[in-house]
């Protein structure tokens, strides 16, 4: 069974006894955003179809916004785009994005999770929650570690949601974001990596 095949937050609590609940765990940290990315995303937004396309929701506006921030952690994490992430047979798949830690040896080395990244495909968030959730369980299994905070985020390019994953209890940000309020937005995005950086 594959991260896909979950339709649901609810099918994914129900199998895994998880708690959910809804709460604004998410502080936004200011990010500095160049002219130079203002402008390549708005020509994006402008001259391309990406609504149409999966891949173009990914690639045009998920991708270089995550990416823009990555850039103030490469350091500490490896941004990785379309990895296979395999516990067992129920909790296999490909996430969009994961952010894992950088290994001392090589960018190539894939170790410890802390975040992944879905596209809400055909915009529907019901079914992209189900999927980042199975995932999130995946990590935290992966990662023999319940006590660590493991975070997901949900887009449809647009609109950004947030959660995380502590122990049995997932938590899911109240408040969305949106690319047309891009400093808001990166600013949530730039909270959600510094988490993670606490955490190593």
């Amino acid at each position: 069974m594959s991260f896909e095949s979950y339709q649901s937050i609810a099918q994914v609590v129900e199998e895994f006894q998880i708690t959910t609940i809804g709460q604004d765990f998410l502080e936004p940290l200011p990010f500095r955003i160049s002219d130079n990315f203002r402008d390549d995303l708005a020509f994006t937004l402008q001259e391309f179809n990406v609504e149409e396309s999966e891949y173009g929701v990914c690639e045009a506006i998920i991708f270089p916004i995550l990416k823009t921030v990555y850039r103030d952690y490469c350091d500490r994490f490896v941004l990785w785009s379309h990895k296979t992430l395999t516990y067992d047979s129920n909790l296999t798949g490909v996430p969009d994005y994961i952010l894992a830690s950088r290994s001392p040896l090589s960018k190539t080395i894939f170790k410890q999770p802390y975040f992944v990244a879905i596209e809400a495909k055909r915009d529907d968030f019901v079914k992209g929650w189900g999927q980042c959730l199975a995932e999130l369980v995946a990590i935290q299994k992966l990662n023999e570690n319940p006590d660590q905070v493991v975070y997901g985020m949900v887009s449809n390019g647009e609109f950004w949601q947030f959660g995380m994953l502590h122990h049995q209890t997932f938590t899911k940000n109240l408040t969305s974001y949106a690319v047309s309020d891009l400093d808001r937005l990166m600013a949530a995005v730039n909270a959600l990596f510094k988490q993670c950086a606490l955490a190593i």
